[in-house]
């Protein structure tokens, strides 16, 4: 057996990290694409590594030439060099032609350079033993290239061009991972005499694949598939492969890092199960989704409205007067904005002190300066606080605003509304301005009656001011859309000042114009929600080492008890069953001897596949 690998590309997409090297010498975490590869092919039992160079392949052969650790060495293994002199005017079929009288000499492995696998694929495609395989993966969104169809039984039936890509049939696409098993039976009488024929009449500005393709049409079933599962790999052509590479692979002592800061986007890593960000598991419906899709065209292709009509609609939505209401793109734009406003209240900023509870959401304090908060941290293990616990302890603290989020994040407290309007009282008698959050609040238990979104309300406290981030219960953190209310006329005019004047994108427009057809559809949903959380709270009571706190919010703080570590756990859960949870030991506020998780609450399956990936842990 032998090894063949194609590295003789130029990577421009990579930009300048492929100036002065071939794609194979990016590092990934620190370690070069072709180091990582050599070393997992020098476990394998072959009898020679062919490289096909072609940019910068006098760099690369002198890297490995001059490597501290000289490749082969003990084991048998030697690297053979070949060159592809007119690599910027050919594709790969070229590369791969220059070796073909190697090809029959021996089985191969033919490997792409430019790619990170587990360490397992190979011995997964050795293992198996059929003679021709391809390695291929189901077709996910970020995958480009070649795709191929199979038969019930792995055959390989079909190569799909980009020209021929459909995306009504992703469903029955996979996508080749570029790691084949040829035996040299096969490119003796098949795979080379078909190259050397497709190279003649077609030219060698191609790809290795559509010889593939045109030996799949014979019917004769050479080639099968072997599907990888949910073992990892990545395709690196550009930045943001390198990035999601990068994060795939990281080691444990750098993953967290590498996924929390990414503050999102995880649909990038289709088969991970995300239990960080908070949305509704119910919603949106099947119903608005599908009139979103209808409408699609027209949104991506038409401007969105302005500020004025923004806001009416936004009105409309949410049943609060024009003049009460600023619509945001997302709730992070108005806090950035509210907190600046804040600052510019004052002659002397160090005046306007804040009061902050944490733990919370560290947003509204980031926003702000240290110098100028005041917090209260809830003195029991829950961190459960009351309107009057706040009271008490603000009532002889200089504030000029008190930020309240209810039901607040993590520790999933939550104050009644009725004593929340007691705490709004409080603040009137006292000009202190009341900043209450309530993006949570649709998660608790009588949700219909604890909003205060509405004119009665805002108009009986025109110091206090309402922020709901739509993300979070409506289940729409793409839309990036959020609400600030307040009967306070000049406050929410001074934030329609700082804000864009398109500031809203045509899908969160569309979505408050439908929304309120659908408005049963979301009081359905927020009723399921409640009785899934409460089924989520028992089944999380079974875990062993997890002191679980009460929650009315879509997420539940939990104590991590000894031995046990916050970070081993979301590790152990992200590496043995690609969950991502949140460790939020660090957190300030919480008590920094022990260590915390926060967990989002999700559908019913997803709720249990977490539950038994963590009964494993305790066994």
């Amino acid at each position: 057996m032998q090894a063949i690998i194609l590295a003789a590309g130029m990577g421009r997409r990579l930009g300048e990290l492929t100036k002065d090297n071939t794609k194979c010498m990016v590092p990934v975490n620190g370690v070069r694409l072709i180091d990582r590869l050599l070393g997992q092919l020098e476990k394998l039992p072959l009898n020679r590594i062919i490289i096909v160079v072609g940019y910068k392949g006098k760099e690369l052969r002198e890297y490995l030439t001059q490597a501290s650790s000289s490749y082969g060495e003990g084991s048998g293994v030697r690297i053979e060099f070949y060159e592809n002199p007119i690599y910027d005017k050919t594709n790969n079929i070229y590369s791969l032609s220059l070796v073909k009288e190697q090809m029959q000499e021996d089985d191969t492995l033919l490997i792409e350079s430019d790619l990170i696998v587990s360490d397992r694929l190979f011995n997964m495609i050795l293992d198996d033993p059929y003679p021709n395989l391809a390695l291929v993966a189901k077709y996910e969104t970020w995958m480009d290239g070649t795709m191929v169809r199979l038969d019930d039984d792995q055959n390989i039936v079909n190569f799909i061009s980009k020209e021929a890509f459909d995306y009504n049939d992703v469903d029955a696409y996979y996508k080749t991972v570029n790691i084949y098993k040829l035996s040299r039976e096969f490119s003796q009488n098949k795979y080379v005499p078909f190259l050397e024929a497709y190279t003649k009449a077609v030219g060698n500005n191609e790809y290795y694949e559509n010889v593939l393709r045109i030996i799949s049409m014979l019917n004769n079933h050479d080639m099968k598939a072997l599907p990888i599962g949910g073992e990892k790999w990545y395709e690196i052509d550009d930045k943001q492969d390198l990035d999601i590479a990068e994060a795939l692979f990281a080691d444990e002592k750098d993953v967290l890092r590498k996924y929390y800061g990414r503050f999102g986007g995880f649909w990038r890593f289709p088969q991970m199960l995300d239990f960080c960000y908070l949305v509704n598991p119910y919603f949106p419906s099947r119903r608005l989704k599908d009139e979103l899709r209808a409408n699609f065209d027209t949104l991506l292709t038409e401007y969105p409205s302005g500020m004025k009509v923004n806001t009416l609609i936004a009105s409309k939505c949410f049943g609060v007067s024009e003049e009460y209401i600023v619509p945001g793109n997302g709730a992070a734009e108005l806090i950035k904005v509210l907190m600046e406003d804040a600052s510019g209240l004052s002659p002397q900023p160090s005046d306007f002190k804040i009061g902050f509870i944490r733990p919370t959401f560290e947003e509204y304090p980031n926003r702000y300066d240290k110098d100028c908060q005041v917090t209260f941290v809830p003195q029991n293990e829950d961190y459960r606080y009351t309107a009057d616990d706040l009271m008490a302890f603000f009532a002889d603290k200089d504030i000029q605003q008190l930020m309240v989020i209810n039901p607040d994040n993590p520790s999933g407290n939550f104050i009644p509304k009725t004593d929340v309007l007691r705490l709004a009282q409080w603040c009137e008698e006292r000009s202190i301005r009341l900043i209450v959050d309530e993006s949570f609040v649709d998660f608790s238990v009588d949700y219909a009656t604890n909003s205060l979104l509405n004119d009665e309300t805002l108009e009986a406290y025109p110091h206090m001011a309402v922020m709901k981030s739509i993300s979070k219960s409506y289940g729409v953190p793409g839309l990036r859309l959020g609400i600030l209310c307040s009967a306070d006329k000049e406050l929410i005019a001074r934030m329609k000042q700082e804000v864009s004047i398109w500031n809203l994108n045509s899908f969160a427009e569309f979505f408050m114009q439908i929304y309120n057809k659908h408005e049963k559809d979301y009081q359905r949903a927020c009723e399921k929600f409640v009785k899934e959380r409460a089924d989520f709270e028992r089944q999380l009571h079974t875990i062993p080492f997890f002191r679980v706190m009460p929650s009315q919010a879509n997420y539940f703080l939990c104590e991590v008890l000894p031995p046990y570590k916050a970070s081993e756990i979301v590790i152990y859960m992200l590496k043995q069953h690609n969950i991502l949870t949140r460790d939020c030991s660090g957190k300030s506020g919480l008590n920094p001897e022990k260590q915390y998780m926060r967990i989002a609450v999700r559908n019913h399956a997803d709720n249990t596949r977490l539950i038994e990936g963590l009964k494993e842990i305790s066994k």
